[in-house]
């Protein structure tokens, strides 16, 4: 894969080709991780002639250093937290608490808005390809593997165009598969290697799900 990717969806359609074993295949189900990762896997998805669904998770941040995670949480009441940099960072119980509370209602927001009454994917038994549009530090994607894995999936997918090399490889062990498009040396952070990273709306995460569950014959929120 060649760097910088132009956008989400470019990304989306290179790892796609990676992917082409599971084509059409009823036992394949894709997860984007909203809001960013939807887009690559709505191209992942459509490719694969598979289902799409979002699977939300939420990083929790530092307190006053938001973008430095302590942890995440994930539907299905999974929370992990990272105890070093909790414990190097001086973060109270308290502190720890209000984070979770507050991400938790955002968690809430967006599924009731992505899925509305429809119940979440049936994983069990099926191959999940998660995706999202990058790796840094892994927290958010550890969140979801960790969560999905206790819905007794048939084997685990990770997908992403773009990850820090050693955060690539911690994943080998967790999951069936790991398809890191591209893990450059200095990696640094994420937007460096999009031309286009700008933020990915509720608004388009919404469309790219509901023009989806059309081609699929699966119902949508939307």
């Amino acid at each position: 894969m060649e760097l910088p990717l132009k956008n989400r969806h470019e990304a989306g359609q290179w790892l796609a080709r990676e992917l082409a074993a599971f084509r059409d295949r009823n036992d394949v189900l894709v997860l984007g991780l909203p809001r960013g990762g939807i887009p690559v896997a709505y191209e992942v998805a459509i490719s694969l002639n598979a289902p799409l669904d979002a699977y939300i998770v939420r990083k929790l941040g530092v307190p006053g250093h938001e973008e430095l995670a302590m942890g995440a949480i994930a539907t299905g009441n999974v929370h992990i937290l990272n105890d070093e940099i909790v414990h190097e960072s001086g973060v109270s119980q308290g502190d720890i608490d209000a984070v979770v509370a507050s991400e938790q209602r955002e968690l809430d927001r967006r599924e009731r808005l992505y899925r509305g009454s429809q119940p979440p994917p049936n994983v069990r038994d099926r191959t999940v390809i998660l995706v999202d549009d990058g790796l840094a530090t892994g927290t958010t994607m550890r969140a979801a593997v960790q969560a999905v894995k206790q819905l007794e999936p048939r084997e685990v997918i990770l997908v992403v165009p773009v990850a820090s090399p050693p955060v690539c490889r911690s994943f080998e062990p967790i999951v069936d598969r790991v398809v890191c498009g591209a893990t450059p040396d200095r990696f640094q952070a994420l937007g460096l290697w999009y031309e286009n990273f700008a933020p990915t709306s509720d608004e388009e995460v919404i469309e790219l799900l509901a023009r989806a569950a059309e081609r699929s014959g699966v119902p949508s929120a939307a």
